[in-house]
């Protein structure tokens, strides 16, 4: 027997480890392991509700790592598809929480529901696991000094360029993981060279457009970056959303090779120069502060 939580956990924030950390004190207590079960892909991309919309906080091995990292003894992913979509609360219980996962304690956050019932009150969730012999212990709403943490408001803060202020919520720097392409090499040309970055995860959110401070992890190290976002104005219009970092202190070949970066803060808006000499300059500049700091 098992002590478990489910949900999607988008972000592995702070609102989730407080649900984790009870999972973890309350399996102890009990004696027994401690699961979580979570769900891929993403019920919207699924169900189709505003799926263009929807950008991740974790690719599926983030997450996976986040977790574990924080001692729940097993990670299960449950496929969601349309025909799991329709399993009532009782069915979900049954057949995946008993029969399955051989769940008896349930932990759940403050708003979590359970399956296809979604006019059910928590108090009717909780009373249906009683009667097959589950029980539910509630983690009260978690808040990070005067601010609630959900996956929303870290969002919005990321879209903003707000990357330390997501930063305080998540509880950790935010993560691009891709691998590097080939671009158009024009930070070369300006003595700025710049490794062009392709995601892995296509849904995973991109920070807002701006010129950020970013630690980059590539070849087994970690360097100080400078990270821009956007269109490259000064270059011509209409051009696609790139992901550029201009590594410091570092001259390697590096395409084709799997690289990171995590954000510590912007530094500055992206904008359109009048000239690549201005533009040169400025980054000069970028990279003078980010030395300073």
């Amino acid at each position: 027997m098992v002590v478990a939580a489910t949900g999607f956990f988008d972000g592995v924030h702070y609102g989730h480890r407080a649900v984790l950390d009870s999972l973890k004190r309350i399996a102890a207590e009990r004696q027994k392991g401690c699961a979580v079960i979570t769900f891929w892909p993403h019920p919207r991309t699924v169900l189709q509700q505003d799926a263009h919309s929807l950008r991740l906080l974790n690719t599926l091995e983030e997450k996976r790592e986040r977790i574990l990292s924080l001692g729940i003894d097993d990670f299960h992913v449950v496929n969601f598809s349309r025909e799991f979509s329709k399993l009532s609360t009782r069915e979900f219980m049954e057949e995946y929480l008993i029969k399955r996962y051989n769940v008896s304690t349930l932990v759940i956050g403050y708003d979590h529901r359970l399956g296809n019932s979604s006019l059910q009150t928590q108090d009717q969730m909780r009373d249906i696991a009683a009667s097959l012999g589950i029980e539910t212990i509630r983690v009260d709403e978690f808040h990070c000094g005067d601010k609630m943490v959900s996956s929303t408001k870290i969002r919005g803060a990321l879209q903003c360029g707000d990357v330390s202020g997501a930063s305080d919520l998540l509880g950790y720097k935010y993560r691009l993981h891709g691998v590097v392409v080939s671009g158009k090499q024009l930070g070369r040309t300006i003595g700025f060279p710049t490794a062009n970055m392709e995601l892995y995860e296509p849904l995973k959110l991109v920070p807002g457009n701006g010129v950020y401070l970013v630690d980059v992890n590539v070849l087994g190290k970690k360097f100080k970056g400078i990270c821009n976002i956007g269109n490259r104005p000064t270059v011509g219009e209409n051009q696609s959303r790139t992901i550029e970092t201009h590594i410091l202190d570092f001259d390697e070949d590096i395409y084709g090779l799997e690289m990171s970066i995590e954000f510590v803060s912007k530094i500055r808006d992206e904008r359109k120069f009048a000239s690549l000499d201005e533009l040169k300059n400025q980054i000069t500049k970028d990279k003078e502060s980010v030395k300073q700091y």
